[in-house]
């Protein structure tokens, strides 16, 4: 097995994590007989050859006969024998992925060689090294001619259930890879045939196989994939290499074979089925499906709503989470949600947020006040599945991130019952014991603007306390000139020296003082080498009172940087009125947008040009389509996605209001 292994200058080599000279080691734990060792080996040396991919180092080229040849060794232990081969896998498929010049030049010299070594495990006596090496020569860069006859030979022979399931797969990939020889012919007619054989795992492993070369094939065998899909016998793909999940896995797999907002798929997994974990990866994909479109949220709704009284705390969890999601569009199910406020069941989550907590958020967004005294009791509580901070999820295609926001972040969509609940927010901030909590509480109160001036004698005593004052000093300038018994404490923090003197000054202006203080502190801020976003936000508060750094402003509005141009075009048009340089730099900020990429800047560009009022027309014409669309518009995933839609469209409706411009009716 080591023949040639110190005959190599490993430390001429690199990996990711710089020379290689440590690898001639790893690969003999690798075969030791410590276990534990040997497995600790085996992740280094992943982490070592692969890590996250993007490239093919130069080790992993010299590796590659020494990981087949642990693969194919019976006396390392199965485990360690497919995790080489799992190594050898992603690196032959990111191969064929990355750019030319990532790969190192010894590595298609190295695989030519190695291939007849892989083909060779097709018929080793493990069937998990099968299963390996039929996924294996599924996604590598071989041409078809070099690897379907053996991956044919293997299919007539091997009766393992879950390594015919790999098969099929890998037959599907090698049959694309040119040049395919003369046998992809045979391979395609095997694989149809295979559509209507007995096992519904076949039919839809060969659907997968087909769907690349035929692309309307899932749609017109719908039935039989969900068919195949809710059958017991679907666990068997958890042992696959191809997928390697169970129920919700393949759930997700599968689904991407629909790539518009149809949600007949969907609908299909939501029928009733006895499986708990069915009916949780059928809200699973909902979700998903909800957060790339809008309109398949009428169709969906019947079926989430019936999940509410599911025996199962995780699948009611999941579908009033997904109700506070859709908001207004689900208000008809209010009275639903509210009966589950009494619902004490927990997730199995590390929070163990209840279904009862879902539903208070879901009403929440309804902006029904049933929701009130469960909210009260979580702010309350020392226990809460409430995130403890503001958590962002990225957009991920097909998932959805079912989760419950911040108790401040729910209280900021209430407004509306602020007088009811700044009772219990108050306790809340006096409760709270690091900056994080009370910075979080006093945007939620400068969110809800003159409705919080009953805080204000709990924010003088926070201006007082170093720690402090710079969240109360936000939130008395949200209330505004209800707060204008903070203007002494402000004034006094707003001088030369003094540690963020500037928002002090501004915070001053807002609650009823004199803009003099904050021009004072910009002017020494501006004899800086830059104006910070801050800045531009306080001399957009300041408006003309800031005239003189219009120069300033004009030149920002150029700047590399998307969010100092937008501040700085918001200012200058707030100071000066001036909208032939302002609505062009804002317009760029939205330009993704039109064409369907939702960037976090595009929201406080829409509210800025709007202010801007017939001017932002060319802006206008440019999105005029925008609200037709059925796409989410977001930059994030989980219920962000939605409330970040919403607002996006508001904004459009704004702007389409400001300049007298048509709108094509919302979805």
């Amino acid at each position: 097995m080591w023949v040639g292994l110190e005959a190599v200058d490993w430390t001429e080599l690199e990996h990711n994590h710089g020379p290689a000279g440590d690898m001639a080691g790893l690969l003999r734990r690798c075969a030791g007989p410590d276990a534990r060792d040997a497995a600790d080996a085996a992740f280094e040396i992943s982490d070592h050859l692969f890590h996250q991919g993007g490239w093919i180092c130069s080790a992993a080229s010299v590796a590659l006969p020494f990981l087949l040849r642990l693969a194919a060794t019976p006396g390392v232990p199965v485990p360690g024998r497919r995790a080489m081969l799992d190594l050898v896998a992603r690196l032959a498929a990111e191969a064929g992925q990355v750019n030319g010049e990532s790969v190192d030049p010894g590595w298609e010299t190295a695989w030519e060689r190695a291939l007849p070594e892989v083909l060779a495990l097709l018929a080793d006596p493990s069937p998990e090294i099968r299963r390996d090496t039929a996924h294996t020569l599924g996604v590598c860069g071989s041409p078809g001619e070099s690897v379907l006859p053996s991956l044919l030979r293997c299919w007539e022979e091997d009766e393992d259930p879950v390594v015919r399931l790999d098969l099929v797969l890998g037959l599907g990939r090698a049959a694309e890879r040119e040049p395919v020889g003369a046998q992809a012919a045979e391979v395609f007619d095997l694989l149809r045939e295979l559509l209507d054989a007995p096992d519904p795992q076949i039919r839809l492993a060969a659907v997968h196989a087909l769907a690349p070369t035929d692309p309307g094939l899932p749609v017109r065998r719908l039935g039989f994939l969900l068919e195949a899909i809710r059958d017991p016998s679907v666990e068997l793909w958890r042992h696959t290499a191809s997928v390697e999940a169970g129920v919700q896995g393949v759930h997700h797999w599968t689904a991407a074979l629909f790539t518009g907002p149809s949600p007949t798929f969907t609908l299909g997994l939501l029928d009733e089925h006895p499986d708990g974990e069915q009916r949780i990866g059928a809200l699973n994909q909902a979700g998903g499906l909800l957060t790339r479109w809008r309109s398949p949220t009428a169709a969906l709704l019947p079926s989430l709503s019936a999940r509410l009284d599911d025996p199962i705390a995780e699948v009611r969890f999941r579908a009033v989470e997904l109700l506070a999601c859709l908001g207004p569009k689900a208000v008809a199910h209010a009275d639903q949600v509210a009966s589950l406020l009494e619902d004490t069941a927990a997730r199995t989550t590390r929070t163990g947020q209840t279904v009862a907590e879902a539903a208070v958020w879901a009403l929440a967004r309804f902006n029904d006040p049933r929701c009130l005294p469960g909210l009260m009791e979580a702010m309350a509580g020392a226990r809460s599945g409430f995130a403890s901070a503001f958590a962002y999820y990225p957009v991920t295609d097909g998932l959805h991130h079912s989760v419950l926001p911040a108790i401040e972040e729910v209280l900021s969509f209430l407004p509306d019952h602020a007088e009811l609940l700044l009772a219990p927010l108050g306790e809340r901030l006096e409760a709270a014991t690091d900056e994080h909590a009370v910075n979080r509480l006093c945007k939620v109160l400068a969110g809800w603007g003159p409705a919080a001036k009953a805080a204000v004698p709990q924010l003088l005593g926070l201006l007082e306390d170093d720690r402090t004052w710079a969240a109360a000093a936000h939130a008395l300038a949200g209330i505004g000139r209800a707060g204008n018994g903070a203007r002494d404490l402000l004034l006094a923090r707003s001088g030369p020296g003094e540690e963020r003197a500037e928002l002090a000054a501004w915070a001053y202006w807002k609650v009823g003082g004199d803009p003099g203080p904050a021009l004072e502190a910009i002017g020494r801020t501006a004899a800086g080498a830059f104006l910070p976003r801050s800045s531009l936000r306080t001399l957009a508060g300041l408006g003309p009172h800031a005239a003189r750094y219009a120069d300033q402003l004009r030149t920002l509005t150029a700047d590399a940087d998307h969010w100092t141009r937008i501040e700085a075009a918001h200012a200058l048009w707030a100071v000066t009125g001036d909208t032939e340089t302002t609505v062009p730099a804002m317009t760029t900020a939205v330009r993704a947008l039109a064409e369907g990429t939702c960037l976090p800047v595009a929201l406080p560009a829409l509210r800025c040009l709007a202010l801007t009022g017939r001017a932002a027309r060319p802006a206008a014409q440019l999105l005029r389509g925008l609200p037709s669309r059925d796409q989410r518009f977001c930059s994030n995933g989980g219920w962000r996605a939605f409330t970040q839609d919403e607002a996006v469209r508001a904004a459009l409706e704004e702007l389409f209001a400001a300049c007298d411009s048509p709108v094509v009716t919302t979805i």
